[in-house]
This record gives C-alpha cells, sequence and structure tokens, in this order.
C-alpha cells in the first residue's frame, strides 16, 4: 500500500519487476488517478508483465518479473520518476537497461540527484545521446558508513516564503547544503523578485527577510513542486507574475496548476490558467480570508497556509492533516516562527 505515494508506487514499480512473482501495488484515491501507463509500458519492454488492474493506466497495479533487462522507450515530459525508477533497477538486472527518451526531459535535477545517489552506492550510469544506460550485473555498496541527507528544498520553499512575506525579524533556515536539488533554485528565484534573501554556504543556512516582491516570469520545468510557492509570491508581488512550462505540474496528487489558480482566487487574487501557464496578477490582489479546499495535496496545503500570515482575515483549508506526506512537523514549524495555528493538524 503505497498510500498517497506517488514516488514509492513508481520506484516500486520497477524494483518488484526484479522479482519472480507476482506484486500489487495499491494507494488512495489521489494516488490511484495518477498516471503509469507509460512505465508500466516500459516494464512490459523489459520483458515483465505491467498491468493496470482497471485498465485505465494508473493503481491498483499488478507487476510481474523478474526482467532481465534490455531497451526500453520512455517519455520524458510526464514525470522523471519513471527514468529514476529504471534507472534504480537496472543496475542489479542481468543485461542492464538502456533508456531512451522520447520527449522533452522535465524535472531533470531529480535524474541529476538520482544518478549522484546511485553513485554514491556503487551503481555505474552513463548519458547517452538519448537517455541513459545502466550496465547489468552490478551491485549495490556504501563506500561511507554514513550518508548525508541533505536537507529538502521544496520543504524549505515554504519556509522561506514565510519570511519573505511576514518576517520583519528575518527567518533563518539550517540544513541548506549545497546540493543539485532543482528546488534549490527557490533562492534565485526569491532574489529575482526582490526579496532580502542570503545563503552561506559554509554554515548551511539561508536567512530571509520581509521584502516588497516584484513579479516575474519563472520557468518551472525542472522544479515542478516549487510552482504552488511561487504562485503565493506572486499573489503578494507587484505587477503579474507568469509562471510558465507547467503542464507537467497537473499531474501530481492533483492538478496544481488548477487548484493553485482557483484556490487563489477565493482569496481575491487575479489568475489566468493556460494549458502551459499561470498569471498570477499581484497588483490587484486584495488578499481576504476565506475558507480553502487543500485538494488533499500537502504542497497546495503548505502554500496557502503562508498567505493565512499576511491576510485580512483568517484562513481556513480543509485537509490539512495531508501535510504528514512530506513535512509532518509543518504547522509547528509556523508556530515556533509566531503563526497563530487553530484547528487539528
Amino acid at each position: 500500500d503505497c498510500a498517497n505515494s506517488g514516488t514509492t508506487m513508481r520506484l516500486l514499480i520497477a524494483t518488484a519487476a526484479l522479482v519472480d512473482g507476482t506484486t500489487t501495488l495499491i494507494g488512495d484515491e489521489s494516488l490511484s488517478s495518477r498516471p503509469q501507463g507509460e512505465l508500466l509500458d516500459a516494464i512490459i519492454q523489459l520483458g515483465g508483465e505491467a498491468t493496470s488492474i482497471e485498465n485505465n493506466g494508473s493503481a491498483p497495479l499488478a507487476i510481474k518479473g523478474p526482467i532481465k533487462g534490455g531497451s526500453v522507450s520512455v517519455p520524458g515530459n510526464i514525470s522523471s520518476q519513471f527514468i529514476t525508477s529504471l534507472l534504480m533497477a537496472g543496475g542489479v538486472t542481468e543485461a542492464g537497461i538502456d533508456i531512451t527518451i522520447t520527449s522533452e526531459l522535465k524535472s531533470k535535477p531529480y535524474v541529476d540527484i538520482t544518478i549522484e545517489i546511485l553513485q554514491s552506492f556503487g551503481i555505474e550510469t552513463h548519458a547517452t545521446e538519448n537517455g541513459y544506460r545502466v550496465p547489468g550485473g552490478q551491485s549495490y555498496s556504501s563506500h561511507n558508513p554514513v550518508y548525508k541527507v541533505p536537507g529538502d528544498f521544496s520543504s524549505m520553499s515554504y519556509l522561506l516564503a514565510a519570511g519573505a512575506l511576514a518576517s520583519d525579524n528575518g527567518v533563518v533556515v539550517t540544513g541548506a547544503q549545497p546540493t543539485s536539488q532543482g528546488d534549490a533554485a527557490i533562492v534565485d528565484i526569491l532574489s529575482n523578485m526582490g526579496a532580502d534573501i542570503h545563503w552561506d554556504l559554509s554554515k548551511e543556512t539561508i536567512t530571509v527577510t520581509k521584502s516588497t516582491l516584484s513579479g516575474a516570469t519563472i520557468d518551472v520545468g525542472n522544479t515542478p513542486d516549487l510552482l504552488p510557492t511561487i504562485a503565493i509570491l506572486g499573489a503578494t508581488a507587484t505587477g503579474k507574475t507568469t509562471i510558465v512550462n507547467c503542464s507537467h505540474v497537473r499531474y501530481k496528487e492533483t492538478d496544481r496548476v488548477s487548484a493553485m489558480s482557483e484556490e487563489l482566487q477565493k482569496l481575491g487574487v487575479k489568475t489566468k490558467e493556460q494549458s502551459d501557464k499561470l498569471t498570477i496578477y499581484g497588483s490587484n490582489s486584495p488578499l481576504i480570508g476565506a475558507k480553502l479546499n487543500g485538494r488533499g495535496d500537502h504542497r497546495i496545503v503548505m502554500s496557502l497556509s503562508i498567505l493565512g500570515l499576511i491576510s485580512s482575515g483568517a484562513i481556513q483549508i480543509s485537509g490539512a492533516e495531508h501535510v504528514a506526506v512530506s513535512y509532518p512537523e509543518f504547522f509547528q514549524v509556523l508556530k515556533s516562527l509566531g503563526a497563530e495555528i487553530k484547528g487539528d493538524q
């Protein structure tokens, strides 16, 4: 049972294909609506069996192996997790896996992180003209007794936004070590929008203070998880903020493009949604209190919560418990910064 975790399900699809026998993968209602068909097709190309039990390309899934490796084609514009799953499994197959990416690779930094971690655990990979190759016959091994997990910049983004929007005294976020994470771009995004922000690489801290922000055009092709954070920054910025290259952000726990557009409108923010673009008109935004729908999505809940720090009235968000997916302590941390929060978290 993968519950609400799309990452878990997608990584387990290729892992389950390594073993003899059938593995069934299930998830909650949200996860059962997310697309898995192209990764299932990849497993079939490699000689395994992979089916959507309800024949809709989504969970519940039945995976049967073992695969021996081979060549596979997979799109890169739906989820980089498809490529990550195959890379992680490829090294322990007999023949290895050659991955041809048939479309633009969105969220490439996540693949870069995968390769970096695989290297740390003894798995060799190679970039090719059209994708990646993982030689077979390898085994996982750690060269060091301790692996230091870097801080998660997706989660940091909400605290940094809180500092930029509401903290006269500044917010200091620790654990910000240099990383291949694409979401570390939030530091430059905030800086480019006019935030008073400083990243001390030696101390691994980021300090940000309340600032007047200006609208900007921001490409989230490689940083889809930042869209909700950027949207709330745009709601408070002068001028308009345009988030582009975001069609793949519609295939998350919810359609985050539509979700942020619709929920911001409830707060009095003018938005314009297009297939691959979201425009937020911050200058005309009164930012009133409202009852909002968290859409069962941890990132929607956390981003909208930050606007409650500066809205003219209280913001009530349904589904606050979903922050447990990635940041269970989120509301406790906000309280420690001085936020007034009521209800069950």
